[in-house]
């Protein structure tokens, strides 16, 4: 994951979209402790602030130093760069100690991971429920294509279908909102189920915005490399003219997201 998006750090952190409130504070009333919170695959951070702003503390890891570099600097957050073969001892030494962790979240990277490995190390290093103690919470989240008007999303669509030989095959599971994915945990408190459960986000873009938010897709890069221009001239004036011919009008880009949420089973 960390190669796939080494080359457009910059643009992923200047163009990927904010997740509301809502969504934090919906995963927050679902863990009873608000002590310490870890965020996997945390990239440039686009899930820290608010993380930081409702657990004590937080931890964000990454496999990309480059993507960590751009992620904001907070008093209470600590990063830390993991190689993907960092044993379970490693990730208790350098993350957490075993069930020390309330919540566990992994924004926009869920797909990314070997999560047979990665549930052993969630289990791990949550909170085992026990008579007194409240089991620790896994969040995972997606957010699936972006939608702006009726022109602009048939723009979008045409490129989206023509990129799929450059995605690598994890992505099947965002466009299937997470929905088929093994989620060995029990739904937390006040749900019948672990998702997803649906919310969305919003970003304002002028033309050129949207168009670089395009070049920080993994699959642009992969492109890229094979000599391939998605965004070639004519498919910029397929954008330019569903835009509406002004590439500085603002227009609200708005973005779906998914979420799976469970507690550690009881044993």
């Amino acid at each position: 994951m960390a190669n796939l998006f080494l080359k457009q750090a910059k643009q992923y952190a200047a163009t990927r979209p904010a997740y509301p409130p809502e969504l934090f504070d919906f995963i927050a009333s679902k863990t009873a402790r608000h002590d310490l919170a870890w965020d996997v695959g945390t990239g440039s951070g686009q899930a820290i602030p608010p993380l930081a702003k409702l657990y004590k503390d937080v931890v964000g890891t990454d496999t990309s130093a480059q993507q960590l570099s751009y992620a904001p600097r907070l008093p209470n957050v600590r990063y830390v760069h993991t190689p993907p073969d960092l044993p379970l001892d490693g990730i208790h030494a350098a993350v957490a100690p075993p069930g020390s962790v309330d919540l566990v979240t992994v924004a926009q990277a869920f797909h990314w991971l070997d999560l047979p490995r990665f549930y052993a190390q969630v289990r791990s290093v949550l909170r085992a429920p026990q008579p007194q103690q409240a089991a620790g919470v896994l969040a995972a989240w997606c957010y699936t294509e972006p939608c702006v008007d009726a022109a602009v999303d048939d723009a979008f669509w045409r490129l989206y279908n023509g990129s799929q030989p450059y995605w690598a095959p994890n992505r099947r599971l965002v466009d299937d909102r997470y929905s088929g994915v093994d989620f060995p945990f029990d739904p937390v408190d006040g749900e019948a189920h672990t998702g997803p459960f649906e919310f969305s986000t919003e970003r304002r873009m002028d033309l050129d915005g949207y168009l670089a938010y395009i070049t920080s897709w993994s699959a642009y890069q992969t492109a890229k490399e094979k000599g391939v221009e998605l965004l070639d001239e004519a498919t910029v004036r397929g954008f330019a003219d569903a835009w509406g011919g002004d590439r500085v009008e603002v227009k609200t880009v708005r973005y779906p997201i998914f979420l799976r949420i469970g507690k550690v089973r009881t044993e």
